[in-house]
């Protein structure tokens, strides 16, 4: 049995929920198919920047976000060799568009307000999707139980591994060769961490933390796994044996990651220390290549990309979540003017073909696309610099960093983050 929808989103994390809350405010209805049977909390907490906060406050849940989150003060960044600070930063600077924001927000409370403020019924859970095809003016998603939905409208915010994105002809993204940790440590009582972001570097080791309240302090931990340190050198596969066998003891990855540290502070190894295990689990990092971006199709007709099924990107610069919430607001708002147009054209002629309004929805997703891609290719490219210098070993590279570098790639990072993507409505 086939059933029409408006508007399918493939994926219920950041850029899916955003684009149906986005969607919800314009008056439009859509439906989010999940597969997993809850929300994915994949990633424990994210940082948030200036321009991800203007993209928050136009769905309206900006505000609601801030209140549970401190504003974070500076970063501070030190050789995890010397235990020795090399660079601190304050975050209280002015942009273009006024103040700089920045705040680590814990993931599972952001989907959940997203989630909170969309209607009964927005999510459809254990909702895999396994192929697409065409039907005229539709596309046909059909699920693992059977179903088939007839979408207007085909939108693919699932992630890495995309099945939306490898129907527009994306291939995979590219692996790093660097595996990342993440996780969250809770406190009783008050942690008593600086609102800083603290940042430890050296041997191709990078590690910090970051405190998203008084008693909840995010961490992360990347490395690389291979015997030379070398991101060049691993085999995917080999790589993922590896990881299979650590993420199969936490205790033991615990244990390795407190060994890797080198000299952080008591404060900081602490968090680590009083993080549950079943927060222990590596992963590899990937990111797709700009040049992919600019000529691979993020739209095509009816459908199109967003968030990580677009533009995965190394964590170096934090843009990662901000980008997906971006590309939210922009794709409901391009919709929007495709999908409410139409509507005012139904209602003068009901017996119009779905002609007209498969071209408005065209139009629609080409201009959301043609706005996303220079931005999309902006963040990776930046991210792939910072990844390198931050990453980069020796005494020389150690050096510049420290002296030379840090500073020069802060204030790249505030530049990458004054920016505004706009309101859910053009002026």
């Amino acid at each position: 049995m086939e059933v029409v929808e408006d508007v399918v989103i493939v994926g219920a994390g950041i850029s899916g929920l955003t684009t149906s809350l986005g969607l919800h405010r314009l008056g439009i209805r859509s439906l989010v198919l999940e597969s997993f049977d809850s929300l994915r909390i994949t990633g424990f907490a994210l940082a948030i920047w200036t321009n991800g906060w203007r993209a928050l406050d136009a769905v309206g849940i900006g505000n609601d976000i801030r209140q549970q989150h401190q504003a974070l003060h500076g970063n501070v960044v030190f050789s995890r060799i010397s235990g020795l600070q090399m660079f601190e930063k304050s975050y209280e600077v002015k942009g273009k568009h006024g103040d700089h924001e920045v705040r680590c927000v814990k993931r599972k409370f952001l989907l959940e307000t997203l989630a909170s403020e969309l209607p009964s019924g927005t999510i459809r859970f254990s909702s895999k999707v396994v192929s697409i095809e065409e039907s005229g003016y539709f596309k046909l998603v059909h699920l693992a139980d059977g179903t088939i939905l007839k979408a207007k409208v085909l939108v693919g915010c699932d992630g890495v591994n995309s099945v939306v994105a490898k129907w527009l002809g994306f291939k995979k993204p590219v692996f790093t060769g660097r595996s990342a940790v993440r996780g969250c440590a809770n406190f009783n009582s008050s942690h008593g961490l600086d609102p800083k972001f603290m940042q430890y570097f050296g041997n191709g080791i990078k590690s910090g933390t970051i405190p998203c309240d008084d008693k909840t302090v995010y961490w992360f931990f990347g490395w690389y796994p291979s015997s030379q340190g070398n991101p060049s050198t691993p085999v995917l596969a080999l790589h993922c044996f590896h990881l299979e066998k650590l993420n199969k003891n936490p205790a033991q990855l615990k244990q390795y990651m407190l060994n890797k540290l080198g000299k952080v502070s008591d404060e900081v190894r602490a968090v680590v220390e009083n993080t549950d295990l079943d927060a222990f689990r590596s992963s590899p990092v990937t990111y797709r290549h700009p040049w992919e971006l600019l000529w691979g199709n993020i739209s095509n007709g009816n459908v199109c990309v967003a968030g990580d099924a677009l533009h995965p990107m190394v964590p170096d610069i934090g843009q990662g979540g901000c980008a997906a919430i971006e590309d939210g607001v922009v794709l409901a708002r391009c919709l929007g003017e495709a999908l409410l147009k139409n509507q005012e054209q139904d209602n003068k002629d009901k017996g119009e073909e779905g002609k007209e309004k498969y071209k408005r929805i065209e139009m629609g997703l080409n201009k959301y696309a043609s706005e996303r891609k220079w931005r999309s290719i902006d963040l990776t490219s930046t991210a792939n610099v910072v990844s390198y210098i931050q990453e980069a070993d020796g005494k020389i590279i150690a050096f510049l960093r420290g002296k030379f570098f840090a500073p020069i790639l802060t204030r790249l990072l505030f530049k990458k983050a004054d920016y505004d993507c706009g309101k859910l409505r053009s002026p």
